[in-house]
């Protein structure tokens, strides 16, 4: 038995600026006066996707699951969308280093942090599902250092005597399995770097392309990659797969390191879609007039699931949810498989 699966990935852009303020916001949702998480809320339920991954959701006990309440509840005309099944779990921004890793003389910084973050689990990750997620068998990935990658981009000069102990992820990089029917799919879903607001060492570039080679390298089954719970060892041969998240990349525009995403998109048993809207063709987020439209948020499904249909959610003005997608810089991508 087949079954068409919508899988997507949203930069809600539902990060605070400080610890508890969302999980607060969310706590007041049964009033329904915040209008950037009511727009949210109103762009997936819009979407409809099976399967989400939504960035940038700071991370805290009980705020994934209230956020699954705010969407189970219709917004802006849009329906209700249940999702029983939800993961999280920490990440790597504002989690202290006790390290000076920007070299400013402090070691308390959010810029100190194993990921840039002005307090753990800001900038977070969400899993959301209607079929059921083996949460038993996530792998995640937090803990890799980015030493450990063999050819990797570290500038060890910028870093000294920290560079041994730095993390990979910027956030995390997990491969969380969901059950669709009896067939398993591997949702290999991070959040790596944006490539600037660094020097001419171009830490932030480069760490974008080693996290983005990362997710290239788990899947073509290398032997380096060890996870949390110390096993080693890449996808297994054969494994359905999709990729999820805002990679900040885009194949020929941007700041990104040269290649950092060609790698991904040219991995064996990678499809790309090519997501697209009527009105700004293949580009997921606008970052206004400096940097301008970017395709950074993607969805890559392996080559043995069918591709149906896919899509990047950007309605024109006036069109149902032009108004909502106001709520973050980037929008939503999704694609529908034959499962």
């Amino acid at each position: 038995m087949t079954r068409l699966l919508r899988v997507a990935t949203y930069n809600a852009s539902l990060n605070r600026p400080a610890a508890g303020q969302l999980a607060a916001e969310l706590a007041e949702m049964s009033g329904g006066t915040n209008p950037q998480l009511l727009s949210a809320a109103e762009v997936i339920q819009r979407a409809a996707p099976d399967v989400l991954l939504v960035n940038e959701v700071d991370h805290a006990d009980g705020t994934a699951e209230a956020f699954r309440n705010v969407l189970a509840e219709g917004r802006g005309g849009a329906g209700a969308i249940d999702y029983p099944y939800v993961f999280t779990a920490p990440v790597n921004t504002g989690e202290p280093s006790g390290r000076d890793l920007d070299g400013d003389g402090r070691t308390d910084g959010p810029g100190d942090a194993w990921g840039f973050g002005a307090f753990p689990g800001q900038y977070g990750m969400v899993v959301l599902s209607r079929f059921p997620l083996d949460t038993a068998a996530v792998r995640s990935f937090r803990q890799f250092r980015w030493a450990d990658q063999p050819d990797s981009l570290l500038p060890r000069e910028y870093y000294g005597e920290n560079a041994d102990a730095l993390r990979l992820s910027s956030k995390a990089h997990w491969d969380v399995p969901v059950t669709v029917g009896e067939r398993t799919v591997h949702l290999l879903v991070s959040h790596p770097t944006p490539p600037t607001f660094d020097g001419a060492e171009d830490r932030n570039g480069r760490r974008n392309h080693d996290e983005i080679r990362f997710t290239a390298d788990y899947l073509s089954g290398a032997t380096y990659p060890v996870d949390d719970a110390g096993r080693p060892g890449g996808l297994d041969d054969g494994a359905s797969f999709v990729v999820l998240g805002d990679q900040n990349a885009d194949p020929e525009k941007g700041d990104s390191y040269p290649g950092a995403i060609d790698r991904l998109l040219s991995a064996p048993r990678v499809r790309d879609p090519l997501p697209a809207s009527a009105t700004n063709g293949t580009d997921t987020a606008d970052f206004g007039p400096r940097v301008g439209r970017l395709r950074v948020d993607y969805v890559l499904p392996s080559d043995d699931l069918e591709v149906i249909d896919s899509g990047v959610f950007w309605p024109a003005p006036g069109e149902p949810g032009a108004d909502a997608i106001t709520a973050s810089d980037h929008r939503l991508v999704w694609v529908d498989l034959r499962v």
